[in-house]
């Protein structure tokens, strides 16, 4: 069995029988979904034991579906930053692929431990066509510590001027919280935890 101890968010899962996992009270289009693209991606939520909090992402942008699944129904796990390495997979003529290039650039020089999620990590670990001419660039870090501030604001500025909007999360031990609030100097920022989003004091440190 794929050795799951370890998952965490946005980690992306290949289904071994992906129709036997999907509850009856799921809509239509998510056995249609799975049955062409048996990829899910791990939702930040506590599940029972034995079994993994997913998200299943349909045609659309309004179709997603949450659900649980067994844990021995998970035949490969992809974690964001192991898509890097298949970032030329994308078409380049896409707004979202020539983001991707750039903010590797950015982000190795960084030293910071990344991978693209939503549809451009959904793209890259399925190999389904979900990106478009109007796709954002998600990201997520997970570095060893919060940087300073001054060093998120200058990533974040350094983002922004990619030719795709990115949206960049950095994840800590408690939650995920977004890089735009961080380097926006606000005395508050929203901290996405498996129970919920809640407002926490702003972590980071003030110093260059």
């Amino acid at each position: 069995m794929v050795e799951l101890t370890q998952l965490r968010p946005h980690d992306l899962l290949r289904l071994a029988q992906p129709l036997d996992v999907v509850p009856r009270s799921a809509p239509f289009w998510v056995s249609a979904a799975l049955g062409a693209v048996p990829w899910v991606v791990v939702r930040r939520s506590y599940a029972s034991v034995g079994r993994i909090g997913v998200g299943v992402r349909g045609a659309g942008r309004t179709q997603r579906f949450a659900m649980e699944i067994p844990d021995t129904a998970v035949m490969k796990v992809l974690a964001p930053e192991a898509l890097v390495a298949r970032g030329s997979a994308l078409k380049e003529d896409v707004p979202a692929a020539r983001a991707l290039k750039g903010a590797a650039v950015l982000l190795n020089g960084a030293g910071l431990p990344w991978g693209p999620t939503g549809s451009v990590g959904f793209e890259l670990a399925s190999g389904a066509p979900t990106v478009t001419e109007s796709s954002d660039l998600d990201l997520l870090l997970r570095p060893d510590g919060l940087p300073a501030r001054a060093a998120l604001c200058r990533l974040y500025c350094a983002l922004q001027r990619l030719p795709a909007r990115v949206d960049c999360q950095i994840e800590t031990d408690s939650g995920a919280l977004a890089l735009g609030e961080l380097a926006s100097g606000a005395r508050e920022v929203l901290l996405r935890t498996p129970t919920g989003p809640r407002l926490i004091p702003t972590p980071c440190s003030r110093a260059a």
